[in-house]
């Protein structure tokens, strides 16, 4: 029987590094606050004006991702591309990674808006495909630039504390192997939420052109709104949820987990998982605390750099989990 194995992981972030000291300047806060309630330390922000996007970062990151599989560029036979923040409106960023990984055949490219757990709904999509056979080998990006679109101000900083920007990218290969690669993929919303965790505007219900009118320097709907208190209250019910529902359609327990990497939201919400599921530091992986919250991109950067630092290897069990703007969860147990 055929399933989908991830082959290759690449990640890519920006240089400029920002730290919570830096951010102390623009608004009421401070490291130690953020840090308390974030457990983030640093992150990382494109340079306005400079080489980096959403798409090229992609392409570092897919890069990487490739030369670590060991294929070429044409190999590839389709491309899914996770992402909140597309360089246009539109087209989506899937064409332009196309373009700038220098494919030779025209192969298809899909865009997933669905934010945080956007990866791991681009991963099931991708092992559908490749389970079917209609492709062998498929490319799933997730990269975001939110620096951006952030209120830097007082009035923001809820949201703006949290948030970087980066990529990360994984090849996946069809295989034979019985009992590796992806078991099964889980994928669930709830859209009586979605406004907890949304950016309302501009949109085609409110264009451009209503903005520029009213031109209202208070009009804050153009800046991502989260209520906090409510988004963690539910993450932390449906990380478990859909964890355990992963686990037990493949006849596991919480023990026999190797490695945990949830999406990388804010770390609090990371140990309350770990705590309540009972496993131990080596056993869940974090980099929240230099990147921040990378939306789409955080689970496959936080893959790629487990499997740099040697902490995921050959026969672990994976369970990758994300909860997110959507309300949107997912979760993928893999056998590396």
């Amino acid at each position: 029987m055929k399933s989908a194995k991830i082959i290759g992981m690449g990640h890519y972030v920006p240089d400029n590094v920002v730290t919570n000291q830096q951010l102390e300047p623009l608004m009421d806060t401070n490291d130690a606050w953020i840090q308390e309630r974030t457990g983030i330390k640093e992150r990382r922000h494109i340079v306005p004006g400079g080489e980096d996007t959403t798409s090229t970062m992609a392409t570092k990151a897919s890069q990487m991702a490739i030369e670590k599989a060991g294929i070429q560029v044409d190999d590839i036979d389709f491309i899914v591309f996770a992402t909140l923040s597309p360089d246009y409106y539109f087209p989506g960023p899937g064409v332009m990674l196309q373009q700038q990984l220098g494919f030779k055949k025209e192969i298809g490219a899909l865009d997933i808006r669905n934010q945080c757990s956007g990866f791991v709904y681009g991963l099931s999509v991708a092992d559908q495909f490749i389970k079917t056979g209609m492709y062998k080998t498929v490319l799933v990006v997730g990269s975001e630039v939110h620096s951006g679109g952030l209120d830097f101000t007082t009035r923001g900083r809820g949201v703006s504390v949290i948030f970087g920007d980066g990529a990360g990218a994984a090849i996946l290969q069809v295989t034979e192997e019985k009992g590796k690669g992806i078991l099964s993929t889980h994928l669930h919303s709830e859209g009586q939420h979605a406004e907890e965790l949304a950016l309302i505007g501009p949109a085609t219900t409110d264009w451009v052109p209503n903005y520029i009118e009213r031109n209202d320097a208070e009009d804050i709907r153009y800046y991502p709104y989260m209520n906090g208190n409510f988004v963690f209250k539910h993450a932390v019910v449906r990380f478990q949820q859909v964890i355990q529902e992963a686990l037990e359609q493949n006849g596991y327990q919480a023990d026999d987990i190797d490695m945990l990497i949830p999406h990388q939201a804010n770390l609090r919400i990371s140990q309350f998982i770990q705590k309540q599921m009972n496993l131990t530091d080596e056993r869940v992986f974090n980099n929240i605390q230099k990147y921040g919250n990378t939306t789409a991109a955080s689970i496959p950067l936080a893959l790629s750099e487990a499997l740099e630092e040697g902490k995921v290897k050959a026969g672990d069990l994976v369970c990758l989990a994300a909860f997110g703007s959507g309300f949107t969860w997912a979760s993928a147990l893999i056998r590396w």
